[in-house]
């Protein structure tokens, strides 16, 4: 399957959290649209592999992806190393995104900014020939790199360089990131509380979402930050 855009995350929840009404606002559009997240987030204090991996698949109904696919490395611990870089390529290759959405460049999670750079390299070396990769069955896959790679915005406040007005899917943006129930806010849950399980978060998330939008003109918002110049044929195209 072809993508329009992939986005990648560290860890399941991560691409709700920051980029989840862009996801559905593009998937209404026509778009096709996946994810990759980069590890299963074992290390979190709250929940389980398993537990976050039915989470993922719920938060993927909900989104209407086309794809969802998980790498298995290391949480906190996968680095920009051959091997793990590869597996990388090899999902940008599978799939020919356009664009390729990935984590903050830097954020209080070190993985966020380590899986924007990992993404970020993956593309770059996933468009060079004589970088060798098969797929499932075996055979070579040809050189792909997308158009365009963006960074969403997480934890810590990041100047973007564009907005997307996410007004008319804030509701279910919110849903998305509510299906991962292990994470977020429960007074049933007895397990220990987190930064984010703490139930003023989910109120910073709609605060950061309100800031974004007022920027432009509008009630939500998501920022983006990008790799190089942005381009326009027709400054109508702006809000």
């Amino acid at each position: 399957m072809k993508l329009d855009i992939l986005a990648f995350a560290s860890h399941p929840d991560d691409v709700e959290l920051g980029c989840a009404g862009t996801i559905i606002s593009h998937i209404r559009q026509g778009k096709k649209v996946g994810v990759a997240d980069i590890t299963q987030g074992e290390l979190g204090t709250r929940g389980t592999p398993e537990i976050r991996a039915q989470e993922s698949e719920a938060a993927s109904k909900l989104l209407g992806l086309h794809v969802r696919v998980n790498l298995g490395l290391a949480d906190g611990f996968f680095r920009s190393e051959k091997d793990q870089l590869l597996a990388a390529v090899k999902v940008v290759r599978q799939f020919k995104p356009e664009i390729v959405i990935a984590n903050a460049v830097h954020d209080r999670h070190p993985d966020h900014g380590r899986g924007s750079a990992f993404a970020s390299e993956a593309c770059f070396l996933a468009g060079l020939k004589q970088v060798k990769t098969t797929d499932e069955t075996e055979q070579e896959q040809e050189a792909w790199r997308p158009k365009a790679v963006y960074h969403y915005i997480q934890d810590r406040y990041i100047q973007p360089d564009f907005v997307v007005d996410i007004t008319d899917y804030w509701e279910e943006k919110l849903e998305t990131i509510k299906a991962f129930k292990s994470q977020f806010y429960d007074p049933q849950n007895t397990t220990p509380n987190t930064y984010i399980s703490d139930p003023n978060f989910l109120k910073f998330v709609e605060a950061r979402a309100r800031e974004m939008g007022h920027a432009i003109g509008v009630v939500f918002g998501e920022g983006f930050t990008k790799e190089r110049q942005l381009g326009v044929r027709n400054l109508f195209d702006l809000i």
